[in-house]
């Protein structure tokens, strides 16, 4: 299966409000590392036990 996208890839990604940048920009750099730093924080979550961290559901 295909997916067209219509705009190519260009080395550009479009963020909010539809602004194109550079994928080796930094405002697409800062979003990849806070979606890591995220899903980083959700696996750790994930491993923990109830019974030594009954908080979690408020992080």
């Amino acid at each position: 299966m295909r997916i067209y996208t219509r705009t190519g890839d260009k080395g550009t990604t479009s963020l909010i409000y539809g602004q194109r940048f550079s994928k080796k920009d930094i405002h697409v750099e800062a979003y990849s590392s806070c979606d890591e730093a995220n899903s980083m924080i959700g696996m750790a979550l994930s491993h923990l036990r109830s019974e030594y961290f009954s908080g979690r559901e408020k992080v």
